[in-house]
């Protein structure tokens, strides 16, 4: 069994776990989360799925994304007007994303929690969590940009 396949029988038991059925639609856009590193939204999902699931609508694959950030399988990523975006890695990381095509990528950098609990002392919140975002060009955008 390689690395994939334990991440998506970890989750599959996750959601049996929950009560969740697993529909053969619901276990194509896990395994599509799964194995994306893309961080897609709704409508990626649905266009790379539609093929294999004619009768599949784009509610279907909002209704099981609901699902999966509601038992903490996937988290939503939102920015500004953009649609959401979907990432599976629920482990503490950043994102760094190009300003020219909108890619996120992954980057794992110490958590920073020092940060929350200085906000919490000098604002009195009661810090929940937070999120870093470092914005840039990827290097197949700085190539383009050089031809």
């Amino acid at each position: 069994m390689t690395v994939s396949d334990h991440r998506l029988q970890d989750a599959i038991d996750t959601l049996k776990g929950s009560g969740v059925r697993i529909t053969p639609q619901r276990h194509a856009v896990l395994e599509y989360l799964l194995n994306s590193m893309t961080h897609p939204t709704a409508d990626e999902i649905y266009k790379a799925l539609e093929s294999k699931f004619p009768n599949m609508s784009v509610a279907t694959v909002y209704n099981n994304l609901r699902v999966f950030r509601e038992i903490g399988l996937v988290r939503e990523l939102t920015y500004g007007d953009s649609s959401s975006r979907f990432d599976c890695n629920t482990t503490d990381h950043y994102h760094i994303i190009c300003e020219s095509c909108g890619k996120i990528v992954d980057f794992h950098y110490p958590s920073l929690n020092e940060v929350e609990s200085l906000a919490e002392q000098v604002t009195g919140f009661n810090v929940s969590h937070h999120r870093m975002e470092v914005y840039g060009t990827c290097s197949d955008c700085q190539k383009e940009n050089t031809h």
